[in-house]
């Protein structure tokens, strides 16, 4: 693994970082739907540069810069507490490019890239979290389109988002994945209502009620029944930039601010776990870079993602309990930065699949391990 980038990515660096010297206050990654409107009119000015469509092919607008450069791009966002990497410019814009028809991507990519059009995603439901393959938000044909029933939740920013991609069933429930399609769903249309479920972090996900949501064929992307395997396309050209290391570092750059700020950095104890803290921040450096490589050198980054990902995110609960052993009460006064970092972690190992599942992914691909005897 070749641990050093080139000079012109660090080059990119250096310009990512100038960009968002200007948002450093912006403070976008943890209350991005609080700050919306800034954070839009920031991925407008990232839209301005072409950095929206920095992996894209020439053809549909984009720059076509390797992997390394999205990986910079969106690890110096992660550090500088902005925003985290919108769904749209992702998995929407990849799959439309792949499987999208002619009229799709001219209607929808111009938009993406310029940072003017978002999505939320649209596929956990209440009975289908992990086990995705058995959502029950079905689209029934008619004679135009499809009409759309059902519920999904969990859904990060659907209150200010203006499309959902939606996941919905269109063959029977016993079909599983196999009987799923994809849609562009506008949060607009009639008979769509979306609910916020607030999070103990004081911020909010939502949950999304489709009422017989009338949808035209052409919003259908891809063929009836063959979202599953888009999806894992559309995954393994992100796993990358999915959980940036440099959130984590941030993390612990705060932490110690903190710790300092209360007088308590010169503690042997305290300076002993920040020591292993700061390791452990390394680890999760060298596990992003390894699904950087994996997937610069043509690999299945599958199992190297899983890893991150746990790895990730319980180094960012490890962190944010740590300050609250060390300072105590003062750690957990509602609304200081320690005690909303804990809340925050607590959920961020479910999201973007749960540990277990993760676990379960790196087991069978590089243990063997598939749970049957």
């Amino acid at each position: 693994m070749n641990f050093r980038f080139s000079d012109e990515e660090e080059r990119f660096r250096a310009e990512v970082r100038e960009f968002l010297s200007g948002y450093r206050d912006l403070d976008g990654f943890f209350g991005q739907d609080e700050k919306w409107p800034e954070v839009k009119a920031m991925f407008r000015g990232m839209g301005d540069r072409g950095w929206l469509a920095l992996a894209w092919p020439k053809a549909f607008g984009g720059l076509e810069r390797g992997a390394a450069y999205e990986y910079i791009l969106w690890d110096e966002v992660a550090y500088a507490r902005a925003a985290r990497n919108p769904l749209s410019a992702g998995i929407v814009a990849r799959t439309l490019i792949r499987h999208g028809t002619d009229a799709q991507r001219e209607r929808w990519l111009p938009a993406i890239a310029s940072g003017e059009l978002h999505f939320s995603l649209g596929y956990s439901e209440p009975e289908a979290g992990s086990d995705l393959a058995s959502l029950r938000t079905r689209a029934e044909r008619t004679d135009d389109g499809y009409v759309i029933r059902g519920q999904k939740c969990w859904q990060s920013y659907a209150g200010k988002m203006d499309c959902l991609w939606l996941l919905a069933r269109t063959g029977t429930q016993e079909s599983r994945g196999a009987g799923t399609s994809l849609f562009v769903v506008g949060l607009s249309a009639d008979g769509v209502e979306v609910k916020p479920l607030p999070t103990m972090d004081t911020h909010q996900l939502y949950e999304v009620m489709l009422d017989d949501v009338r949808v035209p064929e052409h919003h259908r992307v891809g063929p009836e029944n063959g979202a599953w395997g888009i999806m894992g396309e559309a995954l393994a050209d992100e796993r990358h930039i999915q959980f940036p290391p440099g959130r984590v570092r941030r993390d612990l750059e705060e932490m110690l601010a903190w710790l300092a700020a209360e007088g308590r950095d010169g503690d042997p104890v305290v300076r002993a776990r920040l020591a292993e803290l700061a390791v452990r921040v390394l680890e999760t450096e060298m596990h992003g870079l390894r699904v950087l490589d994996a997937m610069q050198q043509g690999r299945d980054a599958a199992a190297a993602a899983a890893a991150n990902k746990v790895v990730h995110t319980l180094v960012c609960q490890e962190i944010a309990r740590a300050v609250l052993d060390l300072a105590g009460p003062e750690a957990i006064v509602h609304g200081s930065r320690p005690e909303m970092l804990w809340c925050q972690t607590m959920w961020e190992t479910i999201g973007g699949g749960t540990s277990e599942v993760m676990r379960g992914v790196v087991a069978k691909a590089e243990l063997g391990l598939s749970g049957r005897r």
